[in-house]
């Protein structure tokens, strides 16, 4: 029999940075807080991004079949908070929030750490996220940093 807090205790102990995920569709783009992202092969390069199947963002790559990873730094966690609000409820996230539109289309935060640009070459449907492995297509570093961890947060996402 699964321990349910066990499970949520061990399970948050996995490392996480956190990243802003830019999306696109048309015109129209979007951004959400991404924490279950991490490097899947070398050759070609491979990232994992796993993404809730309920959000507009989920709709927006599995339109287009792409996406972005800006990488945050140490001292974003007020970037990371306002990218992890629904657009259906604070509406446009890039209002106030610097960004250029990358290869893909898609929005990369300009005072990020750097980016990667992926277009998605698979997905496992499974649960409540959706596995979307992205071959990185484009990259890019701003500056210098310290990335930013879950763990430093306070937040959690997970279990």
């Amino acid at each position: 029999m699964l321990d349910e807090q066990a499970k949520k205790t061990i399970l948050r102990k996995i490392p996480h940075g956190l990243y802003i995920c830019g999306v696109k569709e048309g015109e129209e783009v979007n951004g959400f807080t991404a924490s279950w992202v991490m490097q899947a092969s070398f050759k070609p390069p491979l990232v994992v991004n796993c993404v809730k199947q309920d959000s507009r963002s989920h709709a927006m790559i599995k339109s287009s079949g792409v996406f972005v990873l800006s990488f945050l730094e140490a001292g974003q966690k007020d970037l990371a908070q306002k990218f992890f609000q629904p657009q259906r409820r604070v509406g446009n996230k890039f209002d106030d929030v610097e960004f250029y539109l990358g290869e893909t289309g898609c929005p990369i935060i300009s005072e990020a750490l750097g980016y990667v640009e992926c277009r998605v070459v698979g997905a496992v449907e499974q649960g409540d996220h959706t596995v979307y492995v992205g071959e990185v297509i484009a990259a890019g570093t701003h500056r210098e940093g310290e990335p930013l961890l879950l763990e430093s947060t306070g937040w959690q996402y997970g279990g």
